[in-house]
């Protein structure tokens, strides 16, 4: 690990940026560039420059890989709960399919939900996405039992309510069955 003391001639790794070391605080090097400016830097982030000349291609590499080796790789690891969580959502809130609802009957919204349902439900198919929510409100459940009119119509198709912590009672979940 290089030591940089006050006045020494850096450059910054992964920057154009050199300067003269002004002041030092732990692993924290403040540093003045030629323009001026007091930028603050990782010991980690810079190299000395020695008799004006610059870093060689080895010696950038090897700060680099320093640099990368300093940083913690984090894996997620997801937790039982969130590995069977559906892949797909579909929102039929009438707001989220067309622009305006302005001059639509009630039928007309309901056939735009159920085809959008229609629709998403063979897309899931066909691309072997297993569980799909479908999130239709609460309201007087005319949508939730025409969807479910439409969920009986496949044999390869089982329907529930969702998670209730995650959408409350306003949403159905539906688990396709791959192999039929």
């Amino acid at each position: 690990m290089t030591v940089f003391n006050v006045g020494d001639q850096v450059e910054v790794l992964d920057e154009t940026i050199s300067g003269i070391v002004q002041a030092k605080d732990g692993d924290v090097i403040t540093v003045i560039t030629s323009e001026g400016f007091s930028l603050e830097y990782s010991s980690k982030e810079l190299v000395k420059v020695e008799g004006g000349i610059s870093v060689t291609n080895f010696e950038a590499v090897q700060g680099i890989k320093d640099k990368e080796r300093s940083k913690k790789k984090s894996i997620r690891i997801l937790k039982p709960k969130e590995r069977n969580a559906p892949k797909m959502e579909v929102d039929l809130h009438i707001n989220q399919l067309v622009k305006s609802a302005k001059g639509l009957s009630n039928f007309d919204m309901l056939n735009i939900q159920l085809d959008t349902a229609k629709r998403q439900l063979h897309f899931a198919m066909d691309k072997r996405i297993q569980k799909i929510v479908f999130i239709h409100g609460v309201g007087e459940g005319v949508l939730k039992e025409e969807l479910y009119y439409l969920f009986r119509k496949y044999e390869n198709v089982k329907f529930y309510d969702a998670d209730y912590q995650k959408y409350g009672l306003g949403a159905t979940e539906v688990y396709i069955f791959q192999n039929t």
